[in-house]
């Protein structure tokens, strides 16, 4: 592999078919669950930010619909079945290594389930906008602060 400056960033470039590769950006997607005045969080049970509270997320998976992806998250970290009503924020800037590029925040309803942590969530809770937990991640305190 060879590297050039291709299109304003140095890239590496295969010498011999001159393939340029472009690396894609991840993304995530996450949902803001509201009932009246209170939101739904999910505690990180992995690091980074173990142990603080984060809206359901996690990232999208290629070919996959990134409204579908909230939901799927949603259902794996909380048992909560939800409907993705609408979008409320696109979010930019990896946080850490391992984050997303893109963060989808989409508005959702509850439609069925029964609330439990699991995944990589140790705990689930309704939490009140005016008394919420520790927050993790940039990106959940700009949503909910």
């Amino acid at each position: 592999m060879e590297y050039h400056d291709k299109y304003g960033a140095v890239r590496p470039v295969c010498p011999n078919c001159h393939y340029i590769h472009f690396q894609d950006p991840k993304v995530a997607a996450a949902v803001l669950v509201k009932e009246g005045s209170r939101v739904l969080l999910v505690r990180r049970a992995n690091e980074p930010h173990r142990g603080q509270w984060t809206l359901p997320a996690g990232f999208v998976n290629g070919g996959e619909d990134p409204a579908e992806a909230a939901a799927r998250e949603c259902l794996e970290e909380t048992g909560l079945t939800v409907r993705v009503t609408g979008v409320y924020d696109v979010i930019a800037g990896r946080e850490h290594e391992r984050g997303a590029d893109f963060i989808i925040v989409y508005v959702a309803e509850v439609l069925s389930g029964d609330m439990a942590p699991a995944d990589d969530a140790d705990a689930v809770e309704w939490f009140e906008r005016n008394n919420l937990p520790p927050l993790a991640f940039e990106a959940t305190k700009k949503v909910l602060l």
